[in-house]
């Protein structure tokens, strides 16, 4: 696994750089806090980030997050800060990990796989969620043009759900694509 640390203290980083070697990862570079991020994700392509910031500041988060932009990478917080503020703020942005002075080389590699874990975790609920949203939003979908259709052709509601699942199983198309052509096709109508 690739590591990147982004460190305020370069002693720190010297712990986070043992734990890293420890673990048996690669570790691709080490950047003070105020490098470029962007440049440094590019080139190294990590799989994991560790943060190490007495209190991490949202603007530090912030470009932290703008410079992963579409492609998350799990990150881990090393922090001296157990405000709740910053805390919040940490996990709002994503930290899969928030350690309060707990820096130690041989904690980091369980910090490593905590985060990793959490990290694809938190993915998989975002996944379900997407789909459970989609299903929903073709679910209305299918009820609007079952009503378009009982309407239109003085259709029952079961002789209107058949028909949106037969002109789906014809066209080989999810029935809520079908419904959104249906519905579609009524208001280019009206």
């Amino acid at each position: 696994m690739r590591v990147l640390v982004i460190a305020e203290s370069a002693d720190r980083a010297e712990i986070l750089k043992s734990g890293v070697q420890l673990a048996g990862h690669e570790l691709t570079e080490v950047l003070p806090l105020d490098s470029a991020l962007s440049p440094a994700l590019e080139r190294g392509k990590p799989d994991v980030l560790l943060l190490e910031a007495r209190a991490p500041s949202v603007d530090l988060l912030d470009r932290l997050l703008d410079a992963m932009g579409s492609s998350a990478v799990p990150f881990a917080v090393f922090a001296g800060d157990a405000s709740t503020q910053v805390i919040e703020n940490s996990v709002r942005a994503g930290a899969a990990a928030y350690v309060v002075d707990g820096l130690e080389a041989t904690r980091v590699p369980a910090i490593l796989q905590v985060a990793l874990a959490r990290f694809d975790y938190i993915a998989g609920l975002r996944s379900e969620l997407g789909l459970a949203q989609q299903k929903l939003a073709e679910r209305k979908f299918v009820e609007r043009a079952k009503g378009l259709l009982m309407k239109a052709r003085n259709l029952s509601e079961d002789e209107a759900y058949h028909t949106l699942r037969r002109m789906a199983m014809e066209r080989n198309r999810r029935m809520g694509d079908v419904a959104k052509s249906v519905i579609e096709m009524a208001e280019l109508l009206n």
